[in-house]
């Protein structure tokens, strides 16, 4: 791994949860998450639709008729904070649920708190 590459850190059950997808939706949000750290989007990657707040991007990964999303976050200089990762079950349209939002909201505070944590071990 390169040297300017960032560091990914996962939030709560973000990477079990990546785990359990199929491995060709696990490539698929590896390579965009490997984008990310590269300091690039990659074209799967898009806002989160429904989320306030810029920083917030999910990778959307279709797999024998099942969509996954894996949820991350670009906001913190340097470091990716994967959020959450999930199938989506809804059958009401594209919409992110409500409770997945609510999650991503939840970890994205545990993700600042973490992350200024960090911070405050570095000296920065």
């Amino acid at each position: 791994m390169s040297d300017d590459l960032k560091p990914v850190n996962w939030i709560a059950s973000s990477r079990k949860d990546l785990r359990s997808f199929p491995k060709v939706v696990q490539i698929g949000v590896g390579f965009a998450l490997y984008e990310a750290q590269r300091g690039k989007k990659h074209d799967s990657a898009k806002p989160l639709k429904g989320y306030k707040g810029a920083g917030v991007l999910e990778v959307v990964e279709d797999y024998d008729g099942n969509t996954y999303r894996a949820v991350y976050t670009v906001r913190f200089a340097e470091i990716i904070y994967v959020l959450h990762c999930f199938q989506k079950k809804s059958k009401s349209g594209v919409a992110t649920p409500k409770q997945d939002l609510d999650k991503v909201e939840s970890r994205l505070k545990a993700a600042e708190k973490e992350y200024q944590e960090w911070k405050n071990q570095q000296g920065k």
